[in-house]
C-alpha cells in the first residue's frame, strides 16, 4: 500500500500488435492496442500513446498522443485516425527521468534516410552517460543503407552488448516489430497470439488460426483481446513479429556467471495478480509469500485481514496457513484521489477516516493481523491502525509480505533515496512503537527469494535457449532495492 502512498510508480507499460494474413487487415490494431493498453494502466498513468502503420514500403505512420489515463489520453475520434494501420506499437508512461509533459510520451517517432521508425521502452539505462561518449554506439540501427532484417538484428545485438540492462524495448520499421528484452530480463515482455474469439478457450486453436500477433509488458493484457499466452520473450533475445509470425533471431548472453536479473518487485507489487512471469502467475506467488511469512513470522492473533488489494493474496496465503479466518476489515471510498484537499484542521485531523470506513462488526474485540506489501516511510499505516483500534480491535499485527526497503532502484523504478526509507531511519529498531502496532514483522529476503523461485518451470527457457548459452538456463531475480546488490555496476 505505502508503493502508492510514497510516490512508487509501477514503471511504464508497452505494448505491440501486428495483424496477421494478408494486408489491409480487417483486424482493428487500434482498438486492439488501445484495450491492451487499458490492461496496463497500472504501470503507467501519467501519458499515453498510439502509433500504427499501414506496413507498406515505404509505410505511413500515423500517431497519437495524450496527457492522463488512457481514457482520456483518446477520445473516440482519435482512433479514427489509426483504424488503417495493419500493425502498432503503443505505451503508458510512469516517469523516472523527464518531466511529465507531452514531449516524453511515446512511442517516439523519428525520420531517418531510410524511412521512419517508431520505438517504446520500458525501464532505465544504467549506463546512459557512459553510451553518450561512444559514438560509434550511438548510431541507431535504422540508419543502416542495407534492408536485410538479419543486419538489422545484428546491429540491435551489438546495442545490447553495450547496453546489458535495464529495459523492455519494441520497435517498430516498415512491416515488422523486433521485441527485444535486456540480457538481465530486468523488465517484463511477452507474446500472444490473437485467436477468433469462439476459439480462445478451445485447445485446438492452431496457428491458421491465427489473426495477429501481440507484444506486452504483461500478460494480463492478453484475455481481454482475445489472445492466447504464446511465451515470454527471454533475457537478451530479439523476436521479429510479423503477419507471417514469431522469429527468434537471437540471444544475447550475459556475462559468464552471471544470473538473470528479472525485478522481483514485479511478483510483489507492480504486475497484476492475473499477470504470467516465468512460468507461474502472480496471484500464486503472492499467496505463497503469504504463506511463507506465516511461517517464519507467526502471531497470536484471531484473524486475519489486509488494507492493500495488492496484498490479498499474501493474506490468503496468511490466513491458509495459520488457519487463522480472513476477514475484511476496512471499506475503501474509491472516489477519494490522492490529492485530497484537506482544508481544515479537523478533516486534517480525520486523517485516514476520508478514505476508510471500519467494518466494525468484523474485528470488535478481536486480535487482527494486518498483511501489507510494503511499509516505505511508515507514514500510511499508522492512521490505519490507530483507525482500527479506535473501532474496537484489542490487538492489531503488522506483517509485511515483502523484505524491508533499503537502498533505491536505477533500473526503471522510482523508490525514494535511503535517507527517506524508514527501514533506514533509528525509528525502525522500534518500528512497532513507531507506527502504533503491537508487533511488526517482514519477510525475509531469503524466504521472498524461495516463494518466487519455488514454482518457475526453468526447464521451459531450456526448450528454447540454444546449450552453449549457459548463463540464460539459470534462475535469478533483482533484489537490489532490499540487498544492495544490483545485478550490474552503474555508471553515473
Amino acid at each position: 500500500m505505502e508503493f502508492e502512498e510514497s510516490g512508487i510508480g509501477e514503471e511504464c507499460g508497452v505494448f505491440g500488435c501486428v495483424a496477421a494474413g494478408e494486408w489491409p487487415t480487417q483486424l482493428e490494431v487500434a482498438q486492439v492496442l488501445t484495450l491492451g493498453l487499458v490492461a496496463l494502466q497500472h504501470r503507467g498513468q501519467e501519458s499515453a500513446g498510439i502509433v500504427t502503420s499501414n506496413g507498406a514500403n515505404p509505410p505511413t505512420y500515423t500517431s497519437h498522443k495524450g496527457m492522463g489515463l488512457v481514457s482520456t489520453a483518446f477520445p473516440p475520434e482519435s482512433l479514427l485516425k489509426l483504424r488503417y494501420g495493419n500493425l502498432g506499437i503503443c505505451h503508458t508512461r510512469y516517469s523516472t527521468t523527464g518531466i511529465s509533459e507531452l514531449q516524453n510520451c511515446q512511442p517516439f517517432v523519428v525520420d531517418t534516410l531510410h524511412g521512419k521508425i517508431a520505438v517504446a521502452h520500458n525501464g532505465e539505462l544504467v549506463n546512459a552517460q557512459a553510451l553518450r561518449k561512444k559514438v560509434n554506439i550511438a548510431l541507431p540501427f535504422w540508419e543502416l543503407h542495407s534492408t536485410n532484417k538479419n543486419v538489422h538484428a545484428i546491429i540491435i545485438k551489438n546495442l545490447m552488448t553495450e547496453t546489458p540492462t535495464s529495459y523492455s524495448l519494441l520497435v517498430m520499421f516498415k512491416d515488422v516489430i523486433y521485441a527485444v528484452r535486456d540480457p538481465y530480463g530486468n523488465r517484463p515482455l511477452c507474446i500472444g497470439r490473437l485467436v477468433p474469439i469462439s476459439k480462445l478457450h478451445s485447445p485446438g486453436a492452431g496457428e491458421e488460426d491465427t489473426e495477429g500477433w501481440v507484444v506486452s509488458s504483461e500478460s494480463c493484457s492478453f484475455q481481454s483481446i482475445g489472445a492466447k499466452y504464446y511465451r515470454e520473450v527471454l533475457p537478451g533475445e530479439i523476436v521479429q513479429i510479423s503477419k507471417h509470425g514469431v522469429k527468434s533471431l537471437s540471444v544475447v548472453p550475459r556475462p559468464e556467471g552471471d544470473l538473470p536479473a528479472f525485478c522481483i518487485f514485479e511478483y510483489v507489487y507492480f504486475a497484476r495478480p492475473d499477470s504470467i512471469f516465468e512460468g507461474q502467475m502472480v496471484y500464486t506467488v503472492r499467496q505463497r509469500c503469504g504463506r511463507q511469512l506465516a511461517i517464519e513470522a507467526p502471531t497470536d492473533a484471531d484473524v486475519v485481514s489486509t488494507v492493500p488489494e495488492s496484498a490479498t493474496p499474501a493474506a490468503l496465503g496468511y490466513a491458509q496457513q495459520s488457519g487463522l479466518p480472513y476477514i475484511e476489515v476496512l471499506c475503501k471510498n474509491r472516489y477519494v484521489g490522492r490529492t485530497f484537499i484537506q482544508p481544515n484542521t479537523r478533516l486534517r485531523q480525520l486523517g485516514v477516516a476520508k478514505k476508510f470506513g471500519a467494518l466494525t462488526d468484523n474485528f470488535a474485540g478481536k486480535r487482527v493481523v494486518l498483511i501489507d506489501d510494503s511499509i516505505v516511510r511508515g507514514n500510511t499505516i499508522s492512521p490505519i491502525i490507530k483507525l482500527l483500534k479506535e473501532a474496537g480491535a484489542t490487538e492489531v499485527h503488522i506483517r509485511v509480505a515483502s523484505p524491508p526497503l533499503r537502498f533505491p532502484c536505477y533500473m526503471g523504478i522510482n523508490i525514494p533515496t535511503k535517507e527517506e526509507l524508514i527501514a533506514n531511519k533509528p525509528e525502525f529498531q522500534d518500528i512497532a512503537g513507531y507506527i502504533g502496532a503491537d508487533s511488526v514483522q517482514y519477510l525475509t529476503v531469503e524466504g521472498l527469494l524461495s516463494a518466487v523461485q519455488y514454482g518457475i518451470a526453468s526447464h521451459q527457457e531450456d526448450k528454447m535457449i540454444s546449450s552453449s548459452n549457459k548463463s540464460s538456463k539459470t534462475v535469478g531475480h533483482c533484489a537490489a532495492c532490499l540487498t544492495g546488490k544490483y545485478p550490474v555496476e552503474l555508471e553515473w
